[in-house]
């Protein structure tokens, strides 16, 4: 994203703030998942109506103007503060019409996540989301079900809701059910990883993904979460995976840092060394 991108985003994320902050405390987490649901559907519109999104973004015409087109196409439509946010969005000038969309999807994102926090189920979305994606990486048969071009997004994520259905928060729903709807070149599990990493920036924490031989305990896995937190100094969120093939120990991912501890590491360098 080039600098015209990203200070039409930071401009973008303050308008969220604000039309957060003009509606009561007692309705704020309300009004920050319509948001974010309403945002998900203004960008489904978008991608489906060529010439209303490159007349949104067209920077040869007037922000002024542009805002006043989003009031007309959209007023009525969605929430004033949804329309707040996306006059706010439209009236800057984007490098590109697909950083326009790829904003109001992560704006939508973190105002379906302010939501959550606000309910004290962040964690909750951030752990489910992640598994989501283990559960999806691991059925070949799913995972294609899910990226298959071919099929409209309105059966995929009919697909994923019934999987999803009473197991999983309303807000974890509602962000996998619109990435998996907008895939494009992502594969389905990478996306749910990204949602469950965006779930742990908003807490300002660490994701670090571990593979382990064998089940962690409780007490180990506190014991690991307490050391990664001393040796990254801030929290950490720790999500675990059993890969018996490892042999033993574990292998540790922080961001492009692998710690690799496990016996089948041990071996490969072993081997390597003997050549």
């Amino acid at each position: 994203m080039y600098a015209a991108s990203r200070e039409a985003l930071t401009q973008t994320r303050a308008a969220l703030s604000s039309a957060l902050g003009s509606v009561s405390a007692g309705a704020a987490t309300a009004a920050a998942a319509q948001i974010g649901a309403e945002l998900f559907s203004v960008v489904e519109i978008l991608d489906e109506q060529r010439t209303l999104r490159s007349a949104l973004s067209d920077t040869s015409t007037p922000g002024s103007v542009r805002e006043g087109l989003a009031e007309q196409v959209f007023g009525g439509k969605v929430s004033a503060e949804t329309l707040a946010v996306l006059k706010a969005a439209v009236g800057q000038d984007w490098s590109v019409t697909s950083d326009l969309l790829n904003s109001l999807v992560l704006v939508g994102r973190e105002s379906l996540l302010k939501a959550a926090a606000d309910q004290g189920q962040l964690d909750d979305v951030e752990d489910e989301l992640f598994r989501l994606g283990r559960i999806v990486a691991g059925d070949p048969k799913l995972e294609q079900a899910l990226s298959d071009r071919s099929v409209p997004a309105k059966r995929k994520r009919e697909l994923l809701s019934k999987l999803l259905y009473g197991k999983v928060t309303a807000v974890a729903e509602a962000l996998a059910n619109q990435a998996v709807g907008r895939l494009k070149n992502s594969a389905p599990a990478d996306a749910f990883d990204e949602l469950s990493n965006l779930a742990a920036a908003q807490r300002e924490a660490v994701v670090a993904k571990v593979r382990s031989a064998a089940p962690l305990s409780s007490e180990q896995s506190d014991r690991l979460t307490a050391t990664l937190t001393r040796t990254y100094g801030k929290p950490v969120t720790v999500h675990v995976e059993v890969d018996p093939e490892l042999l033993s120990g574990l292998v540790v991912r922080v961001g492009d840092e692998v710690i690799d501890g496990s016996g089948a590491g041990r071996l490969a360098a072993l081997r390597k060394s003997l050549k």
